[in-house]
């Protein structure tokens, strides 16, 4: 069995077992504080230096952007308080794959893994490898142009550090922990302290036409995201019904003041319109300017170990998906994606498939593009997860439930229609992206039933040959 562990966002550890592992084997270890640095860990990334500029630019100003990063902030919280009831009913790993299949079949189960297969686990690599590349160049001072060359470079070095072994990977993921936490609180705590500059009522600086509240929530998801794997490891707390609402909660609660601190303070520091022109680099240069060039260049390698540490944990467990989806002959070539390597262990076609298709995107698209897509296209999955609440309650009436999601139903209907709303938003926001996305996703259903349809000859072989 490979065991991908749980790896924090900027860690990026995702629980993705391959083989679903019962209640029964697990230990029930984790407390209330462990939970709740799962939830942190897994939730806080890159996005927070990555996506100010965007939000800002999106929602038109510095005023609404703080509320867009509030309301992503909600419908994070609500999404993951309902899934942790969900993941206490089906005390599987493997997360939105094995969510939808146990809960609608088969047929969602693929879907979703097709899309984290083709669009969501590539197009995350991808959009973390040219932040990098990009964030890299900038501290170089050599040309922006370079960054495609830098985050590819960097996506192949992390895909043959994992070939090699998934220790190795981890070691990265250990030194790339502090990374993250650095950054955050010096920027925020010296932000807010030192800054003069004006923080509600200010412009963005760019059209009318291209405002859109629903864009700037999306750009705050990026940053969110992790959420989904704060229920994995419900089945190894030791009292789930307590401890797990109260981490998500508390997690949650900790993660949403910590980006709203560090947004307050880079508007304290740089005017919104400012933040906006430098886009990924804002976090850097309000560094420089809180601690001068040489305090803010290693704050810029701190935000660079910590992206570094999420693109190696991306690279880390993505493979995993296509992986499972092989052993179960549910994509192409499942004899080859299927294989693990004899001396080292991992799935090394699978981490090749997840890599190449990262790189095609890192050469025609921009991260900004890539990320709204990645995360547009698991939201639609997301709202079958959150639809998934009720039904389960129908079919398991009248068992005890070790957690019920609290303000029943309102909480799930508050995670259904914030994504419906940022699903809806994009499609008329972004409609070429949206299709894109949609066109990628629908491409597996030939493909799905042309898989079914070889499955049940060898069935119907296998059957007539016992007869």
């Amino acid at each position: 069995m490979i065991h991908a562990g749980i790896v924090d966002k900027d860690n990026c550890i995702l629980g993705v077992d391959i083989i679903a592992i019962t209640e029964k084997q697990l230990k029930k270890d984790i407390g209330l504080t462990m939970a709740m640095s799962i939830v942190i860990g897994t939730v806080i990334g890159s996005g927070i230096f990555m996506k100010p500029g965007k939000v800002i630019e999106s929602a038109g100003g510095s005023t609404m952007a703080l509320w867009a990063w509030v309301l992503g902030g909600i419908i994070t919280l609500a999404g993951g308080l309902t899934i942790a009831e969900i993941s206490t009913q089906i005390p599987k790993t493997g997360g939105l794959y094995v969510y939808l299949e146990e809960v609608y079949g088969k047929f969602w189960g693929y879907l979703s893994g097709w899309v984290q297969t083709v669009i969501y686990g590539p197009a995350l690599i991808a959009a973390l490898g040219l932040y990098f590349g990009s964030l890299l160049a900038h501290l170089l001072g050599i040309e922006d142009s370079w960054k495609t060359v830098l985050g590819i470079g960097t996506v192949l070095f992390l895909a043959i550090v994992n070939s090699l072994g998934a220790k190795y990977g981890g070691i990265v993921q250990t030194a790339a922990t502090i990374g993250k936490l650095i950054p955050i609180m010096l920027i925020a705590v010296f932000g807010i302290l030192r800054g003069n500059s004006q923080i509600l009522d200010m412009s963005s600086g760019v059209t009318t036409a291209s405002i859109s509240m629903g864009a700037a929530i999306l750009a705050t998801l990026w940053a969110y995201d992790g959420w989904m794997m704060v229920g994995f490891v419900a089945g190894e707390m030791k009292n789930p019904a307590k401890v797990l609402p109260r981490a998500i909660i508390g997690g949650l609660a900790i993660v949403t003041a910590a980006y709203l601190l560090v947004n307050l303070a880079m508007l304290h520091v740089l005017p919104a319109n400012k933040i906006v022109s430098l886009g990924e680099n804002s976090a850097g240069t309000a560094a420089s300017l809180l601690f001068g060039d040489i305090g803010g260049k290693l704050i810029s390698v701190g935000i660079l170990v910590s992206i570094f540490g999420c693109l190696n944990g991306k690279i880390l467990t993505f493979p995993r998906v296509p992986y499972a989806m092989a052993e179960r002959n549910q994509l192409p070539a499942a004899g080859t994606l299927s294989r693990i390597h004899p001396k080292f262990g991992t799935p090394v076609p699978a981490i090749i498939l997840q890599v190449v298709l990262a790189t095609i995107m890192m050469i025609v698209s921009n991260p900004d593009r890539l990320s709204d897509i990645a995360i547009f296209s698991v939201y639609i999955f997301y709202i079958q997860a959150f639809l998934a609440v009720f039904i389960l309650r129908k079919r398991n009436a009248g068992q005890v439930r070790a957690y019920s999601v609290p303000l029943y139903p309102i909480i799930p209907f508050i995670a259904i229609i914030g994504s419906g709303y940022i699903v809806v938003s994009t499609i008329l926001n972004k409609p070429v992206d949206s299709l894109f996305a949609i066109g990628l996703t629908i491409l597996g259903l030939p493909l799905y039933w042309l898989l079914q349809r070889k499955e049940n000859k060898v069935a119907a072989a296998n059957s007539a040959r016992i007869q």
